[in-house]
């Protein structure tokens, strides 16, 4: 079972060949690259060259942004009751991955399920929009990432769904050694979330590697699982790492202790032009 994106209006996946996405971000047409989209595109080629913006890949790595239009420096995106910035970021980004609603949704209902308080750790949480799932929901959310510029974008996405009151903690910080923290301060979380780099390093130069450094990672985050937690979800777009891995990560460390259910799967986008779905990434659950 396949984890798809279907519950989007703002945004729109409109024909995805050749290694590149043509999308709508609201009002505005972006062309972006893509490696996996390894056939070709289904529309009319003229579509593809009606966008405000297109980024174009260096061989050198890396890449720049082409603007057709004048565009502001950055605008905004609904999805349900969330309300999130964009911009034209660096390596093609915009400030919001749209596959992960799908996670936000599946969030957002296990908290829901619950009647009694929640808390939620997110970690590598970039822009926040797990962390705005998750306290919408009415969770009291811990949001951990080592890039200062990312928290202080996720406070404002937190500002803009009409969330400043929620009980919502922002650190930056290396986020193995903040666990570590956790630990001796006895901090306990019902949920756990990571959407963990390929590589990165931390505010002092902390190198991470997933690699060698996700099960470690898991194994600490154990530890700060409360008596009756209720979900752990471990994302990653790194090539390599299937979804089967990150679920016996969970199945090893997560299941023997609480029992549960671990489901495991890729992530991904529909495509209007051709029905199509594009793989983007994958993700593991551990659930109560």
């Amino acid at each position: 079972m396949m984890f798809i994106a279907t519950g989007w209006k703002d945004y729109e996946l409109i024909d995805a060949g050749d290694g590149e996405r043509l999308e709508r971000w609201g009002r505005f047409y972006l062309r972006r690259p893509d490696p996996h989209i390894i056939w070709p595109a289904a529309k009319d080629p003229s579509a593809w060259e009606k966008v405000d913006a297109h980024y174009h890949r260096s061989d050198k790595g890396g890449g720049h942004w082409e603007f057709r239009t004048q565009m502001p420096e950055r605008w905004t995106i609904r999805y349900g009751n969330f309300t999130f910035y964009l911009r034209a970021m660096g390596f093609k980004h915009t400030g919001i991955f749209p596959e992960q609603a799908v996670n936000w949704d599946w969030i957002s209902a296990k908290i829901a399920s619950r009647p009694q308080p929640v808390r939620v750790l997110n970690l590598f949480a970039y822009t926040g929009g797990a962390s705005v799932a998750a306290a919408a929901a009415g969770a009291e959310v811990c949001h951990v990432d080592a890039a200062k510029g990312m928290v202080t974008l996720a406070k404002e996405n937190l500002a803009l769904s009409g969330l400043r009151e929620r009980p919502v903690r922002f650190i930056v910080d290396d986020v193995l050694k903040f666990v570590r923290r956790e630990q001796r301060r006895n901090r306990k979380y019902e949920g756990i979330i990571m959407d963990p780099p390929s590589f990165g390093r931390g505010p002092n130069g902390e190198v991470w590697k997933i690699e060698t450094e996700l099960y470690s990672l898991v194994s600490e985050c154990v530890k700060v699982l409360s008596d009756e937690p209720l979900f752990f979800l471990i994302n990653s777009y790194t090539d390599g790492l299937t979804p089967c891995v990150m679920g016996n990560i969970l199945k090893m460390l997560v299941q023997p202790i609480y029992g549960g259910t671990v489901t495991f799967d890729e992530i991904g986008l529909p495509v209007t032009a051709s029905g199509l779905v594009v793989p983007c990434g994958g993700c593991a659950r551990w659930e109560a």
